[in-house]
């Protein structure tokens, strides 16, 4: 007997009222109820978001059940695009003291899923010598969607020399890669140098023309003799580059005297710069953070740099750092955008971050709390909040992958003994990527 056909006898299928004789429902699965932010439609409402064959097929009020193969009731909870988190390291493995292949990068799917974030990309752990496994160690076998800004360096991100070892920042071989992984590659990295000269930056822009992907530049610890925020915003960036670790504090972002942005930062911003949070283990200070916010110097893009270190400090997760953007006022709109279409469209990716009706099914169901929260920055500073969030449940390409409170569940005693879990078609709790 056809699955489908074993599904109608039994009588009634689990979560709509679809019984024998009826047509089959024309969706796979619908959130109900929910209130829709999507930044790319400006929508900001209640709606239903309805799913067929991966792909976001209706956004609608008062969509019925019974047009699903299974609807969620989604009320009071808030409905977005999945997250986009473009800064990540999320390439382990047994070297000790690396993010290449080391134990300074992190799975991602134990990190990801339980935080709404449905796509990362890790900026710069691999270079060209090592994408490969990265890639097929990884990125093949992770339920998160995992895009890559590869590393000038050809070694990847790694202690020591390897980062400041200035012959192994090859153009040719980069942008090789990057363009025999088009679309999985999305930019190109240079990090973490030591030198006074612009070596790594040249070539990242280089290797990032012959790709046609942006550059995104960690500028290092602290403001370098010969090198200045300035030079590297007006002599190396193009439009659409990307400048992490914004409320760094230690690289030129703050104006000496108003403590609001430096000439450099503004002048980067009026030429096209992007500026990403990327909060890490030791680049996010309340004391830039707040009054750079306060002089509307606001992030295009809202990033963990998530690794080993950082998510148990004071970054914690994607969403722990949304509720910090929340405690210094910025709106929730305003805080998705900038977790989800913002991202998606400096990465290129712009059938991501967004619910439009053909688009892939990445979606984030989140509860808004209330109450007193603390949110704490690297160095110790606390800032009060009055609300955080919570993901109830994360959606990858049409299927659940995380679902926190039971939300696809049917009650226990409803279920037969031979039960194994929701149907396939809009459950992906208990198995790999499918």
């Amino acid at each position: 007997m056809r699955r489908a056909s074993a599904l109608v006898c039994a009588g009634v299928l689990a979560g709509t009222g679809w019984v024998l004789g009826q047509t089959a429902p024309e969706y796979d699965f619908l959130v109900k109820g929910g209130h829709v932010i999507d930044p790319k439609s400006r929508i900001s409402a209640v709606r239903d978001v309805a799913i067929k064959d991966g792909r976001i097929a209706a956004v609608a009020a008062n969509i019925p059940a019974t047009r699903a193969l299974k609807a969620v009731d989604a009320s009071g909870l808030y409905v977005t695009p999945g997250l986009v988190d473009i800064h990540v390291h999320v390439y382990p493995g047994e070297k000790i003291g690396d993010y290449a292949g080391g134990d300074f990068s992190i799975y991602p799917d134990g990190f990801t899923l339980r935080s709404c974030v449905t796509t990362v990309t890790d900026v710069g752990s691999a270079g060209w010598r090592n994408f490969e496994d990265f890639n097929r160690r990884i990125v093949d076998r992770s339920k998160t969607r995992v895009t890559a800004f590869l590393n000038i360096v050809g070694a990847g991100m790694g202690a020591g020399p390897i980062e400041q070892n200035v012959a192994d920042m090859e153009v040719k071989p980069t942008a090789d890669m990057a363009l025999k992984h088009k679309g999985l590659v999305v930019g190109i990295k240079s990090a973490h140098y030591n030198g006074q000269d612009w070596t790594p930056y040249e070539r990242a822009a280089e290797a990032g023309r012959i790709a046609a992907i942006p550059v995104m530049v960690d500028f290092g610890g602290n403001v370098r003799a010969g090198r200045t925020l300035h030079d590297l915003f007006t002599t190396h960036f193009r439009a659409g580059d990307i400048y992490t670790h914004m409320y760094g504090g230690r690289r030129g972002e703050q104006d000496p005297g108003t403590k609001g942005p430096s000439a450099a930062m503004l002048e980067g911003r009026k030429r096209g710069v992007l500026f990403d949070v990327g909060h890490g283990g030791a680049s996010f200070l309340w004391s830039t953070a707040i009054p750079l916010m306060k002089a509307g110097f606001l992030p295009d893009s809202i990033s963990t740099d998530l690794h080993t270190s950082s998510m148990n400090s004071a970054m914690k997760d994607m969403l722990n750092l949304m509720g910090k953007f929340l405690a210094m006022g910025m709106s929730l709109d305003d805080v998705i955008l900038r977790s989800t279409w913002n991202p998606a469209k400096q990465i290129q990716l712009e059938e991501l971050g967004n619910l439009s009706v053909g688009s892939p099914a990445d979606v984030a169901v989140l509860r808004l709390e209330n109450g007193r929260f603390g949110y704490v920055d690297p160095v110790g500073g606390r800032l009060e909040g009055s609300s955080r969030l919570v993901c109830e449940m994360t959606v990858r390409d049409g299927k659940v992958v995380y679902d926190l409170n039971g939300l696809i569940a049917e009650p226990w005693e409803a279920l037969g003994p031979d039960a194994r879990g929701g149907d396939p078609r809009w459950d992906n709790t208990r198995g790999r990527r499918q």
